[in-house]
């Protein structure tokens, strides 16, 4: 089997998972053989650590200089939809984060203005579906395949919930799904211009990824076609904005959003009449909270993705451990705990690059592509549109 030439965009946490996942890829072989990201001091010290023998300063260079099979993008949500263009034209399969794109305003929008404030939602839906519609002609054109980095798609939890309602035959009636947690640690997550949205599409797209892709799944295995969502009814809250809490002294939340929401949640209705409940905040204390339940005809399907109760462990003091790993964004090591034994395993991420590395490999397409990226950010924008017009909103196709 081919060895997978890989070039990574972006130094920062997702790409320092990337490039750690590639090394566990045992299916194809995968060598990630350059990096490039917007700082100098960022990408030397990123490719030294994961030992990437080329370093470019700029995505447009890299293809340039670099015979490679793939483009994987750890980028902001902005610069996401030029990237996988700039990939696409090169002859490029692209992997790319969640989302898969998001409005950041126009080319003349001043990059001070805070567009999260100022912006229609409704015009922001039409934009973010019109440049949906120029890369996907983009990805056709160029024969290569997009793959959505959506790891809750390849977390085993949800794989074996699939396999289960699959064997079962059953019908999804209902789900309920949230990820939560206190807030993001990336600076660009606080302005609309550079994330695309708040804590619905930064943190949202996961809980939404995993039940679209649970329905897609269903009606594959039964009919070959695929349950798409119809409409979506919404609500979105800045939370930390309440003056009480404002108030308060000493606060454990991140804070400082300057136009995003830190809450979403939207109720989803399926083509077939079945319903998904997601919510999504900055709100939540003690770790991520992830999470989907599966409600159906033959069944109730319980998925604790973060945390769950493999390892549960109490410390007197904060010191108890040492420098061991815990969890993700837990708030004090004092106390009781759930320390993941493997976390990237449970939350999906080695499996997706190994499919990803595999489907380049093999020429065939990934369990997480093109149509569950496009689908999320429809969903989530009409979203936007009920919660700002307090109705109920149909999902473009």
């Amino acid at each position: 089997m081919q060895e997978v030439r890989v070039g990574l965009v972006g130094a920062g946490f997702a790409a320092d998972f990337h490039a750690r996942c590639y090394a566990e890829v045992s299916r194809a072989r995968a060598s990630v053989v350059a990096v490039t990201s917007a700082r100098a001091e960022s990408r030397e010290a990123f490719a030294a650590k994961h030992n990437i023998p080329s370093v470019y300063g700029s995505l447009e260079e890299m293809l340039a200089g670099e015979e490679l099979d793939l483009i994987d993008l750890c980028v902001p949500t902005n610069l996401h939809a030029e990237y996988i263009l700039q990939a696409a034209r090169a002859g490029k399969h692209v992997i790319v984060e969640k989302p898969l794109t998001g409005y950041c305003g126009e080319p003349d929008t001043p990059e001070d203005e805070l567009i999260g404030e100022t912006v229609p939602r409704q015009q922001m839906m039409d934009a973010v579906l019109a440049e949906c519609a120029d890369l996907e002609q983009a990805i056709e054109d160029a024969g290569v395949s997009l793959m959505y980095a959506e790891n809750w798609v390849y977390a085993p939890a949800l794989q074996k919930a699939r396999r289960l309602i699959e064997a079962s035959g059953g019908t999804i009636l209902r789900m309920v799904a949230e990820e939560s947690h206190s807030g993001s640690h990336a600076s660009y997550a606080k302005f609309w211009r550079l994330a695309g949205g708040g804590s619905l599409l930064r943190t949202g797209s996961h809980p939404i990824g995993g039940v679209l892709y649970l329905k897609q799944a269903e009606g594959l295995a039964r009919d070959g076609r695929a349950i798409r969502p119809r409409s979506v009814v919404a609500e979105v809250g800045y939370l930390t904005r309440i003056a009480s809490f404002m108030a308060e002294e000493e606060k454990y939340l991140k804070t400082g959003l300057a136009d995003c929401e830190d809450w979403g949640a939207a109720i989803i209705t399926f083509e077939d009449g079945s319903v998904a409940e997601v919510a999504s905040s900055d709100v939540v204390l003690g770790g991520i909270y992830n999470h989907v339940q599966v409600f159906s005809s033959q069944g109730r399907i319980e998925c604790n993705l973060n945390p769950n109760n493999q390892c549960v462990a109490y410390g007197p003091s904060e010191a108890a451990f040492g420098e061991e790993y815990l969890a993700e964004k837990i708030s004090t090591r004092a106390g009781w705990s759930f320390p993941s034994p493997d976390e990237h395993w449970a939350s999906g991420y080695p499996q997706e690059i190994e499919d990803f590395v595999a489907c380049v490999a093999e020429g065939r397409q990934p369990l997480s592509g093109w149509l569950l990226a496009r689908d999320v950010v429809a969903v989530t924008y009409a979203a936007y549109v009920s919660a700002e017009e307090g109705r109920r909103v149909e999902v473009p196709f």
